[in-house]
């Protein structure tokens, strides 16, 4: 699905990451781990770029600043996942008056993620984990069978997260996150890699993977 041979990932002009050998293969959920500026980032937008570009239709993206658009409403928000996949006629339809079916259907969604009855609040007046909450609404709504999310849960409480966390994992067949919380990469993750110094040091099945390393990604 993907594969990336001894590359550079550069974030601009700066390197980031160095001979980089990384790969996606269906069904798996991979999270990557590392300290703040490691390269987690650059590496999930090298990863989108590819395979967006190979699968287009088939990916969905949450991005660690959600991507929305404040002035908008839940409800808009949500539907602009969809926005390529219908014609631009149909899609001011929806922008100015929503068809019933679509409403129905992002409502159906905005209540997996726990913002049933907000699909009208206009984003800027929603909470920090409740904008989370809509990126992942966007997300699901867009569907495919491949998840790339940057810290998608880091706004909401530790019980939510782990909700939310397999909300994901039952609506995508193939997810590739970047994560902070060990606890909640044990409960989701097939494979672990981990991060440090600009390469990828740490790259194995999670059952094969010990605190011990993990927490030696996170020291100097």
């Amino acid at each position: 699905m993907l594969h990336l041979d001894g590359e550079t990932l550069a974030y601009g002009k700066t390197v980031v990451l160095s001979d980089v050998d990384f790969h996606l293969r269906p069904g798996e959920r991979v999270v990557l781990l590392g300290r703040s500026g490691s390269g987690k980032s650059t590496l999930l937008n090298a990863a989108y770029a590819r395979l967006v570009t190979q699968m287009p239709g088939n990916v969905a993206l949450v991005p660690q600043e959600n991507g929305l658009v404040p002035q908008l409403s839940v409800f808009h928000n949500t539907y602009m996942g969809r926005l390529d996949q219908h014609s631009a006629a149909y899609n001011l339809l929806n922008l100015i008056w929503p068809l019933a079916s679509q409403r129905n259907r992002v409502d159906q969604v905005l209540q997996d993620v726990g913002l049933a009855g907000m699909a009208r609040k206009p984003v800027v007046s929603l909470s920090g984990g409740q904008k989370q909450r809509t990126a992942l609404a966007r997300a699901i709504h867009r569907g495919g069978h491949i998840l790339i999310g940057d810290e998608p849960v880091s706004a909401v409480d530790e019980r939510h997260a782990a909700q939310l966390i397999q909300t994901l994992a039952d609506r995508f067949e193939t997810m590739l996150l970047a994560l902070h919380d060990i606890a909640l990469t044990r409960q989701i993750a097939t494979r672990i890699v981990g991060i440090k110094n600009g390469r990828l040091i740490i790259d194995r099945p999670a059952a094969e993977v010990s605190d011990d390393a993990l927490d030696a990604l996170y020291h100097r």
